[in-house]
């Protein structure tokens, strides 16, 4: 199980990944920052109704990937000197969260998302998901993953009905336990999605700032703990 302070890390980050994803995707003709695979879903409909975007969304993979495996081989590097990668991890991606809401607050609204400044923002966006993708994965202790919901779902749709068949006291213990950090994040990133929304409807771009906010404080709160978080 992930421990404490990872567990409440995991849920706002969470709640980033569902505000960048639903904002970007509002602001960027349809763009996934977070969720890149849907990107080839939302591509074949700019096919089909000419609409921009097509090159954002081919971009969007190769970028993801590219920006996660270079968080890899950072990660490895900064094992390698003795030191604990998760803090340098966080501090990019919200630079780059920062550089995503400062292009979207110049540069945009976009009515081109395909424009050099569009896909400049975007990706920004894409490669500081990434590296939240990278973190969630490979440096929280065991938490749930904090953009991809649909493996948070089935997880807890499996324990939810293991509750029911499950009658030893020990093991519905450990299912509860279990389920926890599942359902936080799970609300974490449906919180996000409607304040995204809300967000984009009152003041448009500016919204970007939230996310900004919330690494911040999870740079902030997650640094001042005691030691170095690994």
């Amino acid at each position: 199980m992930p421990s404490t302070p990872h567990r409440s890390v995991a849920a706002a980050l969470s709640f980033n990944g569902g505000f960048v994803d639903t904002l970007g995707f509002l602001a960027l003709q349809g763009l996934f920052t977070a969720h890149v695979t849907g990107n080839f879903v939302t591509l074949g409909v700019s096919i089909v109704h000419g609409t921009s975007g097509a090159i954002a969304k081919l971009l969007a993979l190769p970028v993801f990937v590219l920006v996660v495996g270079l968080s890899h081989l950072a990660a490895v590097m900064i094992n390698r000197r003795g030191l604990a990668p998760l803090r340098p991890l966080l501090i990019a991606h919200t630079v780059l969260l920062a550089l995503f809401a400062l292009f979207g607050v110049c540069f945009g609204p976009f009515s081109d998302s395909d424009s050099g400044l569009a896909l400049l923002t975007g990706m920004t966006g894409v490669a500081a998901m990434a590296i939240q993708n990278a973190v969630s994965r490979q440096h929280m202790k065991g938490a749930p993953p904090t953009t991809l919901m649909t493996g948070n779902v089935t997880q807890l749709a499996v324990d939810v009905f293991a509750l029911f068949e499950q009658r030893d006291p020990e093991q519905r213990a450990a299912i509860r336990l279990r389920l926890k950090p599942v359902v936080h994040n799970l609300l974490g990133f449906a919180l996000g999605c409607i304040v995204a929304a809300l967000c984009y409807l009152l003041c448009g771009l500016w919204g970007l700032i939230v996310p900004v906010v919330v690494a911040l404080v999870v740079c902030f709160c997650l640094f001042g703990k005691v030691g170095d978080p690994a």
